[in-house]
């Protein structure tokens, strides 16, 4: 068992033989150390009453007040529901479509149309939010939007899309598989990549079929990947961003457009009530982490695909 002297020294010594290493991770370090972990410091106003001019160590402590208050509010169900639902949509819809592409990318053996195809799908990912959310306003707008035109024109009732709360989550959760859907390809394709030629090549010996080499050895290739990636993606599962869902916000929607990320918004930068915003936030943190945890643990027992 080495001493804590000796351990130190093989430390260091580790450290200047690597010294190129360090340097190199030096910028992601400091990026998580300044923004991740130094913020939290002031995670402590979620148990206080925050007063500005006391500063965060001079305001008083009220406990779990705030955390209580958010329980028994009468959103709290509607807010967790809406949170929910939309994240479970969007990783029921969202998730296999990019598994699907890359499938589909990695069987097209024209080069040319294959940069196309993935270049057409990819496109819309460098889209900015505030760009993305004005073009569905304008597509769905009721006097201009070019797809009421198209619904109206094949001779069908087109809904309100954007005022109706039956369609905002729909909406939602479409605009952004297509924004994001080729994107996501890229780590499959990555993955699909390190796939033994072959096997293929055996396999089409043995008369197997395109589907059948796709089932049998391409999809079991990237289910690791899968695993990881639905891993992440169910331990963000409350974490859905607000700056779309914002954007296409409005009163005639609010039912089923308000989740715990615009509510926070609301109260802390709108109302200021930066306590109660606080515990909302580290409330909705903690819940993925358990859920991030909880999920990584069964697929531990499970397989050997696993975050830890």
């Amino acid at each position: 068992m080495l001493k804590p002297k000796s351990a130190g020294k093989d430390l260091w010594k580790r450290i200047i033989q690597n010294w190129e290493l360090y340097i190199f991770i030096a910028p992601a370090f400091l990026y998580f150390l300044i923004f991740s972990y130094g913020p939290m410091y002031g995670i402590q106003i979620a148990f206080k009453n925050f007063i500005p001019t006391k500063g965060i160590t001079g305001s008083p402590w009220v406990g779990f007040d705030h955390f209580e208050r958010f329980f028994h509010s009468y959103y709290f169900w509607d807010l967790l529901w809406n949170t929910l639902s939309i994240s479970l949509y969007e990783l029921a819809v969202g998730f296999p479509i990019p598994i699907i592409l890359a499938l589909a990318f990695n069987e097209i053996r024209n080069g040319t149309f294959k940069k196309l195809a993935q270049t057409v799908t990819y496109a819309p990912h460098f889209i900015s939010v505030v760009v993305m959310a004005g073009m569905i306003i304008s597509f769905l707008s009721p006097s201009t939007g070019i797809i009421i035109h198209l619904i109206e024109g094949m001779g069908l009732q087109a809904p309100a899309f954007l005022t109706d709360p039956r369609w905002f989550k729909t909406v939602y959760v479409l605009s952004g598989v297509w924004q994001s859907a080729g994107w996501g390809t890229i780590i499959y394709l990555a993955a699909l990549s390190g796939v033994d030629p072959g096997l293929h090549e055996a396999a089409i010996i043995d008369g197997a079929s395109r589907f059948q080499r796709i089932r049998n050895i391409n999809l079991p290739t990237i289910i690791p990947t899968m695993t990881i990636l639905l891993i992440l993606n169910i331990g963000s599962l409350l974490g859905v961003g607000f700056e779309k869902i914002l954007l296409l916000q409005n009163p005639l929607n609010m039912t089923s457009s308000d989740v715990i990320s615009t509510f926070v918004y609301r109260s802390g930068l709108v109302d200021a009530q930066y306590s109660f915003s606080t515990a909302i936030g580290l409330f909705n943190s903690v819940i993925n982490c358990i859920l991030l945890v909880t999920v990584n643990q069964i697929v531990r027992r499970a397989s050997d695909n696993s975050l830890w």
